[in-house]
């Protein structure tokens, strides 16, 4: 067994500030990737630039990543900035942001990189060093080296095969204040699927299974604010944002399966947030999996059975309405991917795909 997650984390209040140093060590120029408008609200982007005007470190700014941003996005940057002297990334937000620092770390450090480099596992993986500011609580990229990228050439979201792992990883609950309850439901079912599809996996071990534990019984204090039966205290951000971390760490060990997979279809072709996609398909392959598996995770984060955890997908998002069309197309693209049919504990023929695809459409 190994268990590699060379991320520095720093879990706590006003982290941001407190590590100033451990940020400009990295360089005296750093360019910031993120979105348009969430990190400006919250108060991460402010932390992160007060603290470098403090420790005269210089920056640039990159703030036109999109939601599940795509290759073309990250080349934007490269071409844009290339030429500054970038000594280091910083990534301040969700998935997206987080995601492109790291593909953005790739391209910077290889100026001669095309679109095909992200996909060629036999160039060089290193990148220059990335720093996460995670502002919400569903991914865990600023504990992963994995970056998911939009392929509008085959209309779907695909892993570039290298690992950049940042270097940094600084989380603070506060930058959940403000959100959206949609914006954390989202990103909370996102770390309840991680942490599912990194036991139920092929490459599962007890490392795994440690992250994965500790995470669920996190996410399990709060699944009483995301059903609305309680507002969100400070303590709770905190907790999310940990449960979302251990998430990472989880799927850093060994990956996500199926639902994760099933999702990216969806989302391309509906704009479907990430979260609510990979919940559409979360009970069925929880009831798919053996019992002593699937059983101990639903305890743990909360959950009698599958059927109480549709109960619960069902009350946080709604009926969901996939045209049966989407569902072929999504049967069909994992149908034909080795790696994924292969990627949970279980076997999985064409069979119980298809169940998996087809239960929440045929149960509405």
């Amino acid at each position: 067994m190994k268990f590699y997650m060379p991320v520095r984390v720093f879990d706590e209040k006003d982290c941001v500030k407190a590590h100033a140093k451990d940020i400009a060590a990295f360089g005296k120029k750093a360019l910031i990737v993120t979105g348009r408008k969430s990190a400006f609200e919250n108060g991460s982007f402010d932390d992160v630039t007060q603290t470098l005007k403090d420790t005269d470190t210089e920056y640039l700014v990159f703030s036109a990543v999109e939601e599940n941003p795509s290759v073309e996005t990250v080349f934007a940057a490269k071409e844009r900035y290339e030429n500054e002297g970038i000594d280091f990334v910083i990534g301040i937000g969700g998935g997206s942001p987080m995601d492109a620092a790291k593909a953005i770390a790739l391209v910077l450090k290889h100026p001669e990189t095309d679109p095909e480099y992200l996909y060629d596992n036999t160039k060089d993986p290193s990148a220059l060093p990335v720093v996460c500011v995670p502002t919400t609580c569903g991914t865990g990229s600023e504990v992963t080296g994995v970056s998911v990228l939009t392929r509008h050439d085959k209309k779907t979201k695909i892993s570039m095969v290298h690992k950049v792992f940042p270097k940094l990883a600084l989380i603070d609950g506060k930058y959940l204040t403000g959100a959206s309850h949609t914006l954390i439901v989202n990103s909370a079912v996102d770390a309840l699927s991680h942490l599912y599809e990194s036991v139920i996996n092929a490459k599962v071990d007890d490392y795994v299974r440690m992250s994965a534990a500790a995470g669920l019984k996190l996410w399990a204090m709060i699944k009483p604010v995301l059903l609305g039966e309680r507002d969100m205290t400070e303590e709770d951000r905190s907790i999310l944002m940990r449960a979302s971390a251990l998430a990472g760490m989880s799927i850093a060990g060994s990956g996500t399966s199926l639902p994760h997979a099933l999702s990216y279809v969806l989302t391309y072709d509906l704009s479907l947030a990430h979260g609510r996609a990979v919940g559409y398909f979360l009970p069925a392959f929880m009831a798919a999996a053996p019992a002593e598996q699937g059983n101990e995770l639903l305890r743990y984060s909360g959950f009698e059975d599958a059927d109480d955890l549709a109960a619960f997908i069902d009350k946080v998002f709604g009926k969901q309405d996939i045209p049966e069309a989407e569902l072929d197309r999504t049967y069909d693209v994992v149908r034909n991917n080795a790696a994924k049919m292969k990627s949970a504990s279980f076997e999985v023929d064409e069979k119980l795909l298809k169940d998996i695809v087809y239960d929440t459409y045929n149960r509405r």
